[in-house]
């Protein structure tokens, strides 16, 4: 930094503290705002501020978030809070850092660039590291990190959101949609459940939720493990033998915690399947010396954003950009002890991690009556949570049908096909597919594996614009003249 920045950075140091003594929102969002981020070599229009919320006074555990502001005219937007699950996994390393954040890391992992298809284009976005022992998310009481589960998790996510909107009135009146994937497919149904039930029970509407979407999502274990085999056998990953023993001995099985021989059909499966990246079958897997965790997670051998460079190591980019000490500063990152490392996912979290449901469609049977706009996507590469899987957890729910399954196209994907000299016919490719039953809206996204808006950012785009408008997928217009 120049004379000048440090001089203006040691002035803001001591408006900071001064802040410090006083509860007013606007000081302690000056506390929270990210004045210089190391990396970035370009100019932004829009805000963002990172930080923490106390859920548990007593224990001492606090959550990490960053928040980004809309690219223009935040205040009309509305605000949509993105969850990674694991259990275990940062929404920063994920969602943020290499799918739908403003900013992803480069090769080198000391600097970022743009994305130029990130959802802060229509909407502000709010990642949060989701429970303690999570990203930077941390508790002074050690054993909490033993003690994570579904029901203190949607708990302490509830508690997050009233005491953010505290610190950022100026959002309360904004429409709020909750989106994530993969784990949280646990995690965004049960905190829109909270959320909901604590409007009625308050008698007000304290959090304006409006909806929410999920992708790739963990959401009936019995389901999710049938659509799965079914997947794996159908492509020919894995044996009939196999395919025979995984749904004898598994399907009925807890995802999160299998039982010893369920375990040991699924290491048979996966010495058939080979050196393949299972949350995205037709990409080449990271191959640089890096080990990740086993977890129900945002995969990390995946996509870079369309036109870079192919790139399948995401995940260690930002394992070395978020480890910088001037990065942690910047973020107002909570000072820990010399040997902390930060982790996309936490392997302490995943391992001791106490209640998971079975099965969360009961949650979906009660929020289908509250008048939430709900929708579920689906990355039709992924081996882990495939379409087949959604597919069975919906058909369970028995909703009638609004409009039959159909092709949508990307938006503005046209070419040009010269027919003769007066006229061009307009070719669109198929973004995906579609159902819409009664209060639900299923999307898959072609050629996306588990993290749709890695592998398919302009497609994931269209997605979410559709989503937040609560109008249908494109369709192919055979009239149109552009």
């Amino acid at each position: 930094m120049s004379t000048l920045e440090v001089v203006l950075h040691i002035f803001f140091l001591i408006s900071a503290a001064r802040a410090s003594f006083s509860s007013e929102p606007s000081d302690r969002q000056l506390l929270d705002k990210v004045l210089d981020l190391p990396g970035k070599s370009f100019n932004v229009s829009f805000a963002s501020y990172s930080g923490y919320v106390t859920t548990n006074k007593e224990s001492g555990r606090a959550l990490f978030y960053w928040f980004f502001e809309a690219v223009e005219d935040p205040s009309s937007k509305p605000l949509v809070l993105w969850l990674n699950g694991g259990p275990g996994c940062s929404s920063v390393a994920f969602g943020l850092a290499e799918e739908i954040g403003p900013f992803h890391v480069e090769k080198d992992g000391k600097s970022l660039y743009l994305n130029p298809y990130s959802w802060n284009e229509v909407a502000n976005l709010l990642f949060l590291d989701s429970p303690v022992g999570v990203g930077f998310s941390y508790s002074n009481t050690s054993s909490d990190l033993l003690s994570n589960g579904d029901k203190r998790t949607a708990v302490e996510n509830l508690e997050f959101l009233l005491q953010w909107f505290d610190r950022f009135p100026q959002y309360k009146e904004s429409d709020f949609y909750i989106t994530g994937e993969s784990y949280a497919g646990h995690y965004v149904p049960q905190l829109s459940q909270a959320i909901v039930r604590h409007n009625q029970k308050t008698g007000e509407k304290i959090i304006n939720l409006k909806g929410f979407m999920v992708g790739n999502a963990l959401t009936d274990d019995f389901h999710d493990h049938l659509g799965r085999f079914e997947f794996l056998w159908s492509v020919g990953m894995i044996s009939d033998q196999t395919f025979k023993r995984l749904n004898i001995v598994c399907d009925f099985q807890s995802f999160i915690h299998s039982s010893e021989l369920c375990e040991k059909v699924q290491d048979i499966a996966e010495e058939e399947i080979g050196d393949i990246d299972l949350y995205s079958i037709f990409t080449p897997p990271c191959t640089a010396n890096y080990s990740g965790s086993n977890h129900l997670r945002s995969g990390k051998r995946k996509f870079g954003i369309l036109g870079r460079a192919y790139d399948p190591c995401t995940e260690e980019h930002s394992t070395i950009y978020f480890n910088l000490p001037e990065v942690q500063r910047a973020l107002h990152v909570h000072d820990k002890s010399p040997s902390f490392k930060w982790e996309t996912c936490s392997d302490l979290v995943y391992d001791n991690w106490k209640d998971s449901p079975r099965s969360v469609l009961k949650v979906y049977s009660e929020l289908l009556h509250s008048g939430l706009r709900i929708w579920i996507f689906s990355g039709d590469t992924d081996a882990v949570i495939p379409v087949a899987s959604t597919r069975y957890s919906i058909d369970s729910l028995k909703l009638p049908t609004v409009s039959q399954w159909r092709a949508w196209y990307d938006d503005g994907q046209k070419g040009f096909v010269k027919v003769d000299l007066d006229y061009s016919l307009s070719v669109l490719q198929v973004g995906g597919w579609t159902q819409e039953y009664k209060g639900l809206t299923f999307v898959t996204v072609r050629g996306a594996g588990h993290e749709v808006p890695l592998h398919k950012p302009k497609l994931a785009l269209t997605l979410f614009k559709s989503f937040l408008s609560g109008k249908s997928m494109p369709k192919l217009d055979l009239h149109s003249d552009s």
